[in-house]
């Protein structure tokens, strides 16, 4: 079961890289401030970086306060999370990977009559709520705030400013991808007990983030950086530091949030500050609808295959 843990955990980590690397590189890719290459490689060390500096809090949130690991079905668990995330990433639609995992342990220790602590559920789902909709407000007023700074600047170096912000919100949501998406799943590995190097556990991870957003995160890329508003340079600079701002805030908190949330909900604050009709809302109620079927879908299906190991093989 040591084996199926690991395997399943480093396939997590795998289709975050597919799936979350899009909102941190997104913006920036679509409005031609860096290669996707580039991009890809600085993502890969920035989230090696947030897990080992900024992961702790998010682990022991998830791994301890939320539930109690069992460690025979914790891999199916995982397994099951990691099938559904890289199936939403093939369609092209971002989601939380959040709550897939989120989902499959809550189902998979209520089938296993393991503890859940329900306080800190609810503060988890508290945050997803809460998270995305602080990023709209953040995202609407620093976009007008920051347009009026603008313009007492000179185009050229308006030009020049706006790549450089790009990159170091782009870099924040990176960071904040290891110290609090891959600290997620991470978590309930780390306090199931089983014996491996904690240092080599996040060298792995981080190298699978990377190579899953080499290999597949083209795709979400496209539908974030594109498909639900049109953004210049400047429009992407206050969505990514909008959305940077809420998740480590969260982060700090050791709340387990969604950059996907963060980012959907900056931009759409961005699409509200030029006029809600620049934004695509029927993409975002897809997305939303999305979120909900992952979310059910894992639970239901974690809870349903624990109950089956358990009635098999006890």
């Amino acid at each position: 079961m040591t084996e199926l843990i690991l395997l399943t955990s480093f396939l997590i980590a795998f289709a975050i890289g597919s799936n979350d690397a899009s909102n941190a590189l997104s913006i920036s890719i679509g409005a031609g401030v860096i290669r996707f290459k580039k991009a890809v490689f600085l993502f890969g060390i920035l989230v090696f970086a947030g897990i080992w500096l900024n992961g702790n809090k998010v682990m022991e949130t998830v791994g301890k306060n939320l539930i109690q690991v069992n460690p025979e079905t914790l891999g199916f668990s995982l397994l099951i999370s990691a099938i559904l995330i890289i199936l939403s990433n093939w369609k092209k639609f971002p989601l939380s990977t959040h709550q897939i995992i989120i989902g499959s342990l809550v189902g998979n220790a209520l089938a296993s009559n393991s503890p859940v602590n329900f306080l800190s559920l609810f503060k988890i789902l508290l945050s997803w709520i809460t998270s995305p909709i602080i990023a709209v407000f953040i995202s609407f007023f620093v976009y007008k705030l920051v347009e009026k700074f603008f313009l007492k600047i000179a185009f050229f170096k308006i030009e020049r400013f706006l790549k450089t912000f790009l990159l170091i919100s782009a870099s924040l949501i990176s960071y904040n991808t290891g110290a609090n998406e891959v600290a997620t799943v991470l978590g309930p590995v780390v306090y199931s007990g089983i014996s491996i190097n904690f240092f080599l556990l996040l060298s792995i991870s981080s190298l699978l983030v990377f190579l899953g957003a080499y290999i597949l995160s083209s795709r979400v890329i496209e539908t974030v950086g594109k498909g639900i508003l049109p953004l210049d340079p400047f429009s992407g600079f206050v969505a990514q530091i909008s959305a940077g701002v809420s998740l480590f805030f969260f982060t700090l908190l050791g709340m387990p949030i969604s950059t996907t949330y963060c980012m959907i909900g900056a931009i759409t604050g961005v699409g509200m500050s030029k006029g809600l009709k620049t934004v695509k809302l029927g993409l975002i109620k897809k997305i939303a609808i999305n979120w909900g079927l992952s979310l059910s879908l894992a639970f239901f299906l974690s809870f349903v295959i624990t109950k089956i190991i358990l009635i098999k093989f006890h």
